[in-house]
């Protein structure tokens, strides 16, 4: 497998494995919904931190708790900083405050009403794109949402992508599982033994080595670490003098 596929070398490494002419008119027209399909995949299984992303441009009504943003922006929402000053559009202008998730019923009980508006410190999610916080808003802060978005798909007018570049055997193989539907060979791929490669298998395997090196990214490994945990090393607690009390 290469370090690394680009558009070009990703759809002639794809119909080689498919045992296709890359120029074949139908192969070009699945191609599309094939890289679709494997990066769909990827990114629902993966919690990828390259799909991390913050934006802001976004602002509280004073005295209304609700806000609502474009359903297009994020497909889960993580972070939310309300931004003081009121005014202040740049949060590395201003100062930010961490609003924490917690239930509509929450609030509704905790903040039945306007009295009391403040700086919010809580937010639930009453919809994919619409938000409650408490307390109410008291004047029209700036938000700075962090969420999880849909990068641009592989394609000739976007060469590089990051699951093209960086997990490259994910990708090859998720595109084959569709391009195997194409061929009307799922069948075979998943009954018969004999055959050479079952993409599902080498995704499913490679997809759990995947998944460690996110964590990894975010500090989330054992310990809190980025680092791996070694299978051999322990600690030698035997040989350390007891603790004085």
């Amino acid at each position: 497998m290469v370090a690394g596929y680009n558009y070009t070398t990703y759809t002639t490494q794809l119909a080689t494995l498919a045992v296709v002419d890359p120029t074949d008119v139908n192969f070009q027209q699945n191609l599309p919904s094939a890289i679709d399909s494997a990066e769909l995949t990827i990114m629902q299984d993966l919690d990828l931190l390259s799909t991390v992303s913050p934006l802001t441009g976004f602002s509280l009504t004073a005295n209304l708790r609700s806000f609502t943003f474009p359903i297009t922006t994020f497909i889960t929402l993580q972070d939310i900083n309300v931004i003081t000053p009121a005014g202040t559009t740049n949060p590395d202008l201003g100062t930010r405050n961490p609003c924490y998730p917690t239930s509509k019923e929450e609030l509704d009980f905790s903040y039945p009403s306007v009295a009391g508006a403040t700086v919010p410190s809580r937010f639930a999610m009453v919809s994919q794109n619409q938000l409650s916080f408490g307390p109410w808003p008291d004047q029209a802060y700036s938000l700075e949402l962090v969420g999880t978005v849909r990068p641009a798909s592989l394609s000739a007018a976007n060469p590089n992508t990051f699951i093209a570049t960086y997990l490259p055997d994910l990708f090859m193989a998720a595109s084959m599982i569709y391009i195997a539907g194409y061929q009307r060979d799922f069948g075979r791929q998943s009954d018969d033994p004999q055959m050479a490669v079952s993409w599902q298998s080498f995704y499913d395997r490679r997809k759990g080595s995947a998944i460690n090196e996110e964590v990894r990214k975010r500090f989330w490994a054992n310990g809190w670490t980025s680092r791996s945990v070694s299978p051999t090393a322990t600690p030698d607690v035997g040989n350390y003098p007891a603790p004085r009390g």
